[in-house]
């Protein structure tokens, strides 16, 4: 069995379906028999839960869907309360966020599993301090990118810019993911064929707007059956 990369899972904006396609990719590669752990370098936006415990709902999903329990390895190593720009908020409570503490959170999970599937916070160049954005995090790892479009209006172009500069920083862009958001956005077909006509690297599928029984309700990870539902809608790229 060949090693498989990691992935870097961006999104043309925030609320695009990062979360959900990366959940989906996890069970994909378990499905293919690999090891697999998300990680998310930070998140921003925390809940409390029926037992008293403060939680993010990304960082629960990738749990669920990597098969890990709260005591298992910490996939994200900077959790903040407030639901915004991560730079913004760390800086209010006077938290610096360390890309090389990223880093090293990132090899230390590496250590135990085949390969790991990095969830990104927003879009590709959300600032994490005064010098460093996620781009600079990405091209410091070296991942080949996953890029996940939410289908919607403006998303030829948020898409587009995404790709250039996904690739002015020399890194690869392994596929990308066409997310309806809704079902009734005018021309979705039309846009999706589009945006196949112009980004020149896999296309790994569209996942079709979740059943009702399967959309993720306020401060609550996606459910199981909801990542297989996504998953069952796109492909792995080509290497794996």
């Amino acid at each position: 069995m060949n090693q498989p990369p990691s992935f870097f899972v961006t999104g043309t904006d925030t609320e695009v379906g990062k979360t959900l396609v990366s959940g989906a990719l996890i069970l994909k590669l378990q499905e293919a028999g690999y090891k697999v752990s998300g990680f998310k370098p930070v998140v921003a936006g925390t809940y409390i839960d029926a037992q008293g415990g403060q939680l993010n709902e990304d960082i629960e999903t990738l749990r669920l869907a990597s098969g890990l329990s709260a005591e298992d390895e910490k996939i994200c190593p900077y959790v903040l309360d407030s639901a915004a720009a991560p730079h913004i908020v760390a800086q209010k409570i006077g938290v610096h966020l360390d890309t090389t503490v990223m880093l090293n959170a990132f090899q230390e999970i590496k250590k135990t599993v085949d390969c790991i599937v990095l969830e990104g916070a927003g879009g590709f160049l959300v600032p994490l301090n005064d010098q460093d954005d996620l781009g600079d995090l990405a091209q410091a790892l070296d991942l080949p990118v996953i890029l996940v479009v939410g289908m919607r209006l403006g998303c030829i172009n948020h898409a587009l810019l995404t790709c250039e500069a996904i690739q002015s920083r020399q890194l690869s862009i392994a596929g990308w993911v066409a997310n309806t958001l809704t079902e009734e956005m005018p021309f979705l077909k039309e846009n999706c064929q589009a945006l196949q006509d112009r980004i020149f690297t896999p296309y790994l599928g569209r996942i079709p707007t979740l059943p009702a029984h399967l959309r993720k309700v306020e401060n609550a990870p996606y459910s199981l059956e909801a990542l297989r539902f996504a998953a069952q809608h796109i492909q792995l790229p080509d290497n794996i």
